[in-house]
């Protein structure tokens, strides 16, 4: 029953929920960063290049020629397809800017966080008493 009980307070810490909310939230966004590369991005550099897709990029590694990705993978072609690297290193930009971002409005509110003035600091007991004391042998 113990390990229970400590399990349960594990799952309920702070950092724990968190965590797994950081987790759930990057999940969503990587969603949202491959759709508007896959659907917004990439279409206008497929039109800059001349209206081929991106996706279907690619060099023959064996000298033959494909027409598509699909083509060469079905004839069993050796194939590097550059396009879908160019794609993922597009996400990866633009989640790193995005990140990048979200991160420096963070520090802003931590600065802001630290700038506010301290608590006044109550004394310790020992320094009334030797407050007490010192004006004490005042008189």
């Amino acid at each position: 029953m113990a390990f229970l009980a400590d399990f349960k307070k594990f799952l309920l810490k702070g950092d724990i929920v968190a965590l797994a909310t950081a987790v759930i939230i990057g999940g969503a966004f990587n969603k949202i960063v491959a759709s508007l590369v896959a659907d917004i991005i990439m279409p206008v550099i497929g039109l800059l290049l001349g209206g081929q897709n991106v996706d279907n990029l690619f060099f023959s590694l064996d000298g033959a020629e494909y027409a598509t990705v699909e083509a060469a993978r079905e004839a069993g072609g050796a194939i590097l397809t550059y396009g879908n690297f160019l794609q993922a290193v597009i996400d990866f930009v633009i989640i790193g800017f995005v990140i990048f971002w979200l991160l420096k409005g963070y520090e802003k509110t931590k600065k802001k966080e630290e700038a506010k003035p301290a608590a006044i600091k109550a004394p310790t007991q020992e320094e009334l008493l030797i407050e007490i004391r010192d004006e004490l042998r005042k008189k």
